[in-house]
C-alpha cells in the first residue's frame, strides 16, 4: 500500500480496532502480573514472540536478513523496547489500569515533540502546541492527584517512562535506517534484543513465579501471539504508511477504553481528578492529530 499524507477511512478503522486491543491488553497484563513477576513476564513474552515472528516470516517466505546500515538502529530500538516494557509492566504492578493507561498513552505528546526536531514533514503547529499543552497538563494532573488506594507515585512515573520509551521506539522505526525494512524485521529486532535483557533484569525483581494459575498462562499466550506478534506487526505496518503523529494520536482512544475496562472488569474506582486528566489528554491528542489546512491564495 502506498504511503498516505493523512489518516483515511481504512486507517481510522484499523487504528480504532488496535486501540481496543491495547485497552484490553492493559487488563491482561494487570491480571497476569498476579501470577508472574512483571519483568520476567515481559522477558518471556519477548522470547516467545521471537519464535512466533520467525515462524510467521518462514510461512510468508520473508527472509530474515538484516540490511547494511541498520545494525546500530536495530540494537537501539531493541534496547528502547526493553526499557519501555520493563517500565510498563512494573507500572501495572504498582498502579491501576486506569491511571497507567492515561499516563502511558500520552505517548503521542512526546512523539510529537521528538518528530518536530527530527522529521521535517511532521512539525509542531500552533494547534498541535495547544494540544500538547493540554495533554501534558492532563498527565501532570493524573500523577499529582490520586485517591487513597489508587496506585502509587512510582507506578505513575514508571508509566510515564514507558510512554517516553514507546515514543522513542516509534521514532526509531520511522526516522532511522530501519524505516526502509519490513515491519517484521523491525519487530524482530525489538523482541530479539529485549528478550535477554529483560530476562537478565528479572533476577533483580524477586521470584519469577507468584501465585501461578491457568488464567495467567492464558494471559502470557495472549500477549505473545496476539499482542506482540500480530498486533505490533500490524501497528508497525500502519506506521510505515501513515504519518507518525497521526498513527500515534489514535491512541487517545485507548485510555478511554482502558479506564472503562478497568472499572468494568477490575472494579477500579474512577475519581473526578482522573476523569479530568483523561479529558485533557484526549482533547490534547485530538488537537495534535488535527490535519493542517492550507490557505488558498486568491488570484
Amino acid at each position: 500500500m502506498e504511503r498516505k499524507s493523512q489518516i483515511d477511512l481504512f486507517g481510522a478503522v484499523a487504528l480504532t480496532g488496535f486501540s481496543m486491543l491495547l485497552a484490553f491488553n492493559q487488563v491482561v497484563i494487570k491480571v497476569t502480573n498476579d501470577g508472574l513477576q512483571p519483568v520476567f513476564f515481559a522477558g518471556v513474552r519477548s522470547a516467545g514472540a521471537v519464535l512466533c515472528i520467525w515462524l510467521w516470516m518462514r510461512w510468508r517466505g520473508i527472509p530474515l536478513r538484516f540490511e547494511k546500515g541498520t545494525l546500530l538502529a536495530g540494537w537501539a530500538i531493541g534496547l528502547t523496547f526493553a526499557f519501555e516494557f520493563l517500565c510498563m509492566f512494573i507500572a501495572l504492578d504498582l498502579t491501576t489500569v486506569s491511571r497507567s493507561a492515561v499516563i502511558f498513552y500520552s505517548m503521542p505528546v512526546w512523539l510529537a515533540i521528538m518528530t518536530h526536531f527530527v522529521i521535517p514533514d511532521d512539525r509542531l503547529t500552533p494547534t498541535k502546541a495547544v494540544g500538547l499543552t493540554l495533554a501534558f497538563a492532563g498527565v501532570c494532573l493524573a500523577i499529582l492527584r490520586r485517591a487513597e488506594g489508587d496506585g502509587n507515585f512510582w507506578g505513575d512515573l514508571a508509566a510515564l517512562a514507558a510512554a517516553w520509551g514507546w515514543a522513542l521506539t516509534a521514532l526509531l522505526a520511522k526516522a532511522s535506517p530501519l524505516a526502509r525494512v519490513r515491519p517484521e524485521i523491525q519487530l524482530f529486532w525489538q523482541v530479539a534484543v529485549s528478550a535477554p535483557i529483560l530476562l537478565l533484569a528479572a533476577f533483580f525483581f524477586g521470584p519469577f513465579i507468584r501465585d501461578l494459575a491457568p488464567i495467567h498462562i492464558a494471559g502470557l499466550v495472549f500477549q505473545i501471539v496476539i499482542v506482540v506478534s500480530a498486533g505490533f506487526i500490524f501497528w508497525l505496518w500502519l506506521l510505515s504508511i501513515y504519518p507518525a503523529s497521526g498513527v500515534a494520536s489514535f491512541s487517545f482512544l485507548t485510555p478511554v477504553l482502558a479506564v472503562a475496562l478497568g472499572w468494568l472488569l477490575l472494579e477500579e474506582e474512577i475519581g473526578p481528578d482522573l476523569i479530568g486528566a483523561l479529558v485533557l489528554v484526549a482533547i490534547g491528542l485530538v488537537l495534535i492529530n488535527r490535519p493542517v489546512r492550507s490557505r488558498r491564495m486568491s488570484v
